[in-house]
């Protein structure tokens, strides 16, 4: 089954001169940040995008996620088109921007995950369930009560996992999500996806990543962006044994 497809997909943003914004077409240019991406990503599979900065992998996970509209081509989510069917392919999408952005520092964590439970327009009462069960999942059990702005890079990202899944989407769409982070949280966070994000919960992720160690230990398949185009693409070690060393992907977590 097919979690996630595009067809001939493209995004080209306008130029902008000042405060003039100048619309286009597409045979004058403008900022080509896909140019005819065309992917299948099957039910249960993590799927890695790498390739240099501004290769085009946000763009992509961010017309799936519907925040950008594609210029042309398709794609669809959970079996729902993106253009056509918004509001499911909402539903059936949890996005985590790079970063940890969207948090109320002031408060602790738990309380964000409540306020954004509510936000999402759960039940009260699956909401207080399903906070209280994804905190237990990412293991911030001892910092219930401590401002979020005394987290550590690694605790907000594993509440910004917390907040992607409040709705149970099947698939998830992360960017970068072990950035800056110690090559063991690295390690625990890529073994946290296989092992309970997938292996027990059934999720789907597409994972942007520049960090070659990451996609081996992590992905199932892998396609490599660069200037809007799908380079190469295939099983991690098919992919990473011709790309490697290049493409501006790191061999290591530094």
């Amino acid at each position: 089954m097919i979690a996630i497809s595009t067809e001939n997909l493209t995004k080209i943003f306008p130029v902008t001169q000042g405060f003039q914004t100048l619309l286009w077409p597409k045979r004058s240019g403008g900022v080509e940040a896909l140019r005819g991406i065309n992917l299948e990503i099957e039910r249960g599979e993590i799927f890695g995008l790498l390739g240099p900065n501004g290769g085009g992998k946000t763009t992509l996970l961010e017309i799936l996620a519907t925040y950008l509209l594609p210029t042309s081509g398709r794609a669809w989510v959970n079996g729902h088109d993106v253009l056509r069917e918004p509001l499911p392919v909402r539903r059936s999408v949890g996005y985590c921007p790079a970063g940890s952005r969207g948090f109320d520092l002031r408060l602790s964590g738990k309380r964000n995950l409540k306020f954004f439970a509510l936000l999402s327009q759960l039940p009260r009462m699956h909401a207080r369930d399903q906070v209280e069960k994804l905190w237990e999942l990412v293991g911030l059990n001892a910092y219930k009560d401590v401002p979020i702005a005394h987290y550590s890079d690694g605790m907000r990202k594993r509440l910004a996992l917390a907040k992607t899944l409040l709705t149970d989407p099947p698939v998830l769409l992360l960017d970068e999500p072990t950035q800056g982070l110690d090559p063991e949280a690295s390690a625990f966070w890529n073994r946290f996806l296989r092992e309970q994000v997938v292996g027990k919960m059934g999720k789907t992720i597409l994972l942007v990543t520049h960090n070659l160690i990451e996609a081996k230990n992590t992905c199932d398949r892998v396609a490599i962006l660069d200037r809007g185009m799908i380079v190469t693409e295939g099983r991690v070690n098919e992919v990473l044994d011709r790309r490697e060393g290049i493409l501006g992907i790191r061999n290591s977590n530094g």
